[in-house]
Protein backbone atom coordinates (compact mmCIF):
# COMPACT_ATOMS: atom_id res chain seq x y z
CA UNK A 1 0.00 0.00 0.00
CA UNK A 2 0.99 3.41 -0.67
CA UNK A 3 0.21 6.31 1.62
CA UNK A 4 1.21 10.21 1.83
CA UNK A 5 3.82 10.36 4.74
CA UNK A 6 3.63 13.79 7.12
CA UNK A 7 7.05 14.44 6.86
CA UNK A 8 6.65 17.19 9.79
CA UNK A 9 5.60 14.85 12.22
CA UNK A 10 8.56 13.63 13.63
CA UNK A 11 7.49 10.13 14.18
CA UNK A 12 7.46 9.75 10.43
CA UNK A 13 10.09 11.46 9.81
CA UNK A 14 12.27 9.06 11.73
CA UNK A 15 10.85 6.06 10.14
CA UNK A 16 11.86 7.55 6.70
CA UNK A 17 15.46 8.12 8.14
CA UNK A 18 15.27 4.74 8.72
CA UNK A 19 14.18 3.14 5.51
CA UNK A 20 16.49 6.58 4.16
CA UNK A 21 20.20 5.53 5.60
CA UNK A 22 20.35 1.90 4.88
CA UNK A 23 19.20 2.86 1.30
CA UNK A 24 21.84 5.72 0.85
CA UNK A 25 24.65 3.64 2.83
CA UNK A 26 24.15 0.90 -0.23
CA UNK A 27 24.37 3.78 -3.04
CA UNK A 28 27.65 4.34 -1.43
CA UNK A 29 29.27 1.73 -1.24
CA UNK A 30 27.85 0.98 -5.03
CA UNK A 31 29.40 4.17 -6.22
CA UNK A 32 32.45 4.48 -3.88
CA UNK A 33 31.69 7.91 -2.57
CA UNK A 34 30.36 7.85 1.04
CA UNK A 35 29.95 11.60 1.30
CA UNK A 36 26.58 11.48 -0.08
CA UNK A 37 24.06 14.12 1.24
CA UNK A 38 21.07 11.78 2.67
CA UNK A 39 23.46 10.39 4.34
CA UNK A 40 23.80 13.43 6.52
CA UNK A 41 20.39 13.99 6.85
CA UNK A 42 18.09 14.36 10.57
CA UNK A 43 14.92 14.40 10.80
CA UNK A 44 14.82 17.82 11.01
CA UNK A 45 16.62 18.02 7.62
CA UNK A 46 13.83 16.23 6.58
CA UNK A 47 10.93 17.60 8.29
CA UNK A 48 12.52 21.17 6.87
CA UNK A 49 12.97 19.63 3.38
CA UNK A 50 9.97 20.99 1.24
CA UNK A 51 9.61 17.97 -0.30
CA UNK A 52 6.17 15.40 -0.37
CA UNK A 53 6.89 12.28 0.78
CA UNK A 54 5.23 8.90 -0.19
CA UNK A 55 5.94 5.71 1.62
CA UNK A 56 4.96 2.34 -0.04
CA UNK A 57 4.14 0.02 2.88
CA UNK A 58 5.04 -3.84 3.65
CA UNK A 59 2.83 -6.03 6.21
CA UNK A 60 2.51 -2.71 7.74
CA UNK A 61 6.11 -1.49 7.62
CA UNK A 62 7.61 0.97 5.35
CA UNK A 63 9.62 -0.36 2.83
CA UNK A 64 10.44 2.29 0.70
CA UNK A 65 9.95 5.72 0.21
CA UNK A 66 9.78 8.91 -2.67
CA UNK A 67 9.79 12.11 -2.34
CA UNK A 68 8.60 14.90 -5.00
CA UNK A 69 9.13 18.66 -5.38
CA UNK A 70 6.41 19.54 -8.67
CA UNK A 71 6.70 23.06 -10.17
CA UNK A 72 4.74 24.16 -13.09
CA UNK A 73 5.63 21.55 -15.97
CA UNK A 74 7.85 19.23 -13.91
CA UNK A 75 7.95 16.52 -11.12
CA UNK A 76 11.02 16.60 -9.79
CA UNK A 77 12.15 13.03 -8.03
CA UNK A 78 14.50 13.95 -5.01
CA UNK A 79 14.51 10.66 -3.47
CA UNK A 80 13.46 7.37 -4.16
CA UNK A 81 14.54 4.75 -1.74
CA UNK A 82 14.10 1.17 -1.01
CA UNK A 83 15.24 -0.64 2.39
CA UNK A 84 17.90 -3.28 1.60
CA UNK A 85 15.83 -6.14 3.16
CA UNK A 86 13.14 -5.07 0.65
CA UNK A 87 15.06 -4.99 -2.13
CA UNK A 88 14.06 -6.68 -5.42
CA UNK A 89 10.66 -6.96 -4.27
CA UNK A 90 8.95 -4.36 -7.21
CA UNK A 91 8.89 -1.64 -4.14
CA UNK A 92 10.71 1.30 -6.74
CA UNK A 93 8.90 0.38 -9.63
CA UNK A 94 5.11 0.71 -7.74
CA UNK A 95 6.21 3.74 -6.13
CA UNK A 96 7.39 5.72 -9.61
CA UNK A 97 4.02 4.47 -11.05
CA UNK A 98 2.43 5.76 -8.33
CA UNK A 99 4.25 9.32 -9.01
CA UNK A 100 3.63 9.04 -12.45
CA UNK A 101 -0.09 9.11 -11.27
CA UNK A 102 0.60 12.19 -9.81
CA UNK A 103 -0.56 16.02 -11.67
CA UNK A 104 -2.27 17.03 -14.59
CA UNK A 105 -0.60 14.57 -16.53
CA UNK A 106 2.00 16.52 -19.25
CA UNK A 107 4.72 17.18 -16.65
CA UNK A 108 8.26 15.84 -17.38
CA UNK A 109 9.72 13.70 -14.67
CA UNK A 110 13.31 14.58 -13.54
CA UNK A 111 15.38 12.48 -11.23
CA UNK A 112 18.77 11.85 -10.64
CA UNK A 113 21.56 9.46 -9.44
CA UNK A 114 25.25 8.57 -8.89
CA UNK A 115 26.75 7.76 -12.02
CA UNK A 116 28.20 4.56 -10.50
CA UNK A 117 25.06 3.70 -9.33
CA UNK A 118 24.56 0.82 -12.13
CA UNK A 119 21.39 -0.41 -10.79
CA UNK A 120 19.32 2.77 -10.39
CA UNK A 121 20.76 3.52 -13.62
CA UNK A 122 19.08 0.07 -15.34
CA UNK A 123 15.84 1.11 -13.35
CA UNK A 124 15.10 4.19 -14.77
CA UNK A 125 16.27 3.63 -18.17
CA UNK A 126 13.76 0.63 -18.24
CA UNK A 127 11.23 2.64 -16.87
CA UNK A 128 11.24 4.98 -20.16
CA UNK A 129 13.83 7.73 -19.09
CA UNK A 130 16.23 8.94 -20.78
CA UNK A 131 19.70 10.40 -19.94
CA UNK A 132 20.17 13.98 -20.00
CA UNK A 133 23.66 14.83 -19.05
CA UNK A 134 26.45 13.89 -16.31
CA UNK A 135 27.59 16.52 -14.02
CA UNK A 136 30.58 16.25 -11.45
CA UNK A 137 29.22 17.62 -8.48
CA UNK A 138 32.64 17.11 -6.93
CA UNK A 139 35.61 15.44 -6.78
CA UNK A 140 34.81 11.71 -7.27
CA UNK A 141 31.38 12.34 -7.43
CA UNK A 142 29.62 12.08 -11.00
CA UNK A 143 25.45 12.49 -10.92
CA UNK A 144 23.74 11.24 -14.25
CA UNK A 145 20.40 13.01 -14.85
CA UNK A 146 17.11 11.87 -16.03
CA UNK A 147 14.02 12.65 -17.73
CA UNK A 148 10.66 11.34 -19.20
CA UNK A 149 7.44 13.13 -20.36
CA UNK A 150 4.45 12.15 -19.27
CA UNK A 151 1.58 12.76 -21.98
Amino acid sequence: MIKKIDITNSQFAEEVLSVQLPSYQVEAELIDFYDIPPLKDTVSMLQRCGEMFYGCYVDGELGGVISIKIEVGIIDIHRLMVHPKHFRKGIAGRLLEFIEGCGEGDETLIVSTGSKNTPAIYFYEKSGFVKTGEMKVMEGLLITSFEKERK
